[in-house]
């Protein structure tokens, strides 16, 4: 650590005022860019921005593109050392906040979005420190060191680890293209046809899902042919110990494709009496009037008795007890009460 930052401070001795000044202005640029550009976002939870601007995907991006332009336009004049120091920082900045902000995007409100946002930060800056001190190569042959045989083939841990890492990759653009995706269908849509976009929303999410884990295994070194192999266990599986959550994943395509309980729709399940909020592929978010929340699985909608109090016509009978005082002059009271309804 102290040869680390002894490179590091002659880094900084060496370089010239040129860089410096190239480096500010690329990072004030990019700042003004991704300022400008957050102005005008569509949404607040949105990738390229983020929720506070500075935590979305295009300001490291933008930053690491103009120093890596401006590293090219300066070598023939000037030190460019302080540059290449901000570009592979900010490459690490960038790599873990578009992994961070792709998984807050495609699983909101998920416990496991924080603990991943933690790991993988921490896992990028340990290898950034690495690679500068000149630690990642040595540690890269030691890996390559580790080998056993799979299959009748010799695979070693550095093979291993750099397909998980290119599978991970890959499936954090087939999220980042789903959530886009989803964002633009749902973006503007009456309630009336929100329905059938979710349904659609939701089968796309499930078809690039299944490209992603099929271009992450052959990235890995896992022939496809190999998964035929594996079929009719997965088979049994998915008929025997998941059986329930297949249903509920069928039944929530059948409740969209049917739209006899569309989202906005006042319904009552089991004994709970709520607003339609959501429609997963797994459930389904009843929402009272009171602000508690159901979780209800999409099979008992399909073959349990569902009241749907919207079906047909969305103006819904309401009944409610009042008390007053004994002498109240209720025929001068009621208009009042009118009044206060149609408020």
């Amino acid at each position: 650590m102290d040869d680390l930052i002894a490179r590091a401070l002659t880094l900084l001795r060496a370089s010239s005022a040129l860089e410096w000044w190239a480096l500010v202005a690329c990072l004030l640029g990019s700042f003004a860019v991704a300022w400008a550009g957050a102005r005008r976002r569509p949404n607040a939870h949105s990738i390229w921005f983020g929720e506070r601007m500075v935590d979305g995907v295009l300001f490291p991006l933008l930053a690491f593109s103009s120093t890596w332009a401006a590293k090219v336009l300066l070598t023939p004049h000037a030190s460019v050392n302080v540059l290449g120091l901000a570009q592979v920082m900010l490459a690490s900045l960038a790599i873990i906040r578009v992994g961070v902000r792709v998984l807050h995007v495609a699983l909101p409100g998920s416990g496991v979005v924080r603990t991943a946002e933690r790991t993988l930060s921490w896992v990028v800056w340990l290898c950034t420190v690495a690679w500068l001190a000149g630690v990642l190569p040595v540690l890269l042959q030691e890996l390559e060191a580790v080998k056993w045989r799979i299959g009748g083939a010799n695979v070693d841990l550095r093979t291993l680890l750099e397909g998980a890492l290119t599978a991970l990759a890959a499936m954090l653009g087939v999220l980042w293209v789903s959530a886009s995706i989803e964002a633009a269908l749902l973006k503007g849509t009456e309630l009336g046809n929100l329905s059938a976009r979710k349904m659609a929303a939701n089968a796309l999410r499930a078809v690039l899902l299944l490209v992603g884990l099929l271009l992450a295994l052959s990235s890995v070194g896992i022939p496809l042919s190999a998964l035929s192999v594996l079929g009719g266990a997965v088979g049994v599986g998915v008929g025997l110990g998941l059986q329930k959550l297949a249903s509920n994943y069928v039944s929530g395509f059948v409740i969209l494709a049917e739209r006899s309980i569309r989202i906005g729709d006042m319904v009552k399940v089991d004994g709970f009496e709520g607003v339609i909020a959501d429609i997963k592929t797994r459930y389904s978010v009843l929402r009272a009037l009171s602000g508690r929340e159901s979780i209800v699985p999409n099979e008992m909608l399909i073959t349990q008795r569902v009241e749907n109090a919207t079906l047909a016509d969305t103006k819904v009978l309401l009944q409610t007890v009042m008390q007053v005082a004994y002498g109240t002059d209720v025929p001068a009271l009621t208009p009042a009460l009118e009044a206060a309804i149609l408020e």
